[in-house]
C-alpha cells in the first residue's frame, strides 16, 4: 500500500495539470517559453504518476486494466478478471 501522503500527492497534482491545461496549451501555441516556467512545476502532466486504482501501488502499473501487476494476479488467480488463465506464472 502507497502511504496516504503519496496519494494525496498525486490527487493535487492531478488538479493542478486540469486547472492550468488550457493555459499550458495557450502559451505553448504562442511559443512563449518563458511564461511556461513561470506556471507551477507540478502543473505538467508528466509529473503525474499512474498509480494502481486499489493499493496505489506506482510500479507495476497495467494501463489497461488501471491496476498494478500484483493486483491483476491477485484478481485472475481468484477469479475476478474473466477469461484470464493461469499459464506459467
Amino acid at each position: 500500500m502507497a502511504k496516504e501522503s503519496m496519494k494525496a500527492r498525486e490527487v493535487k497534482r492531478v488538479k493542478l495539470v486540469a486547472r492550468y491545461a488550457a493555459k499550458r496549451a495557450q502559451l505553448k501555441a504562442e511559443g512563449d517559453y518563458e511564461g511556461l516556467q513561470k506556471l507551477p512545476k507540478n502543473s505538467s502532466p508528466v509529473r503525474m504518476h499512474n498509480r494502481c486504482k486499489l493499493t496505489g501501488r506506482p510500479k507495476g502499473y497495467m494501463r489497461q486494466f488501471g491496476i498494478s501487476r500484483i493486483t491483476f494476479r491477485e484478481m485472475a488467480a481468484s477469479g475476478l478478471i474473466p477469461g484470464v488463465k493461469k499459464a506459467s506464472w
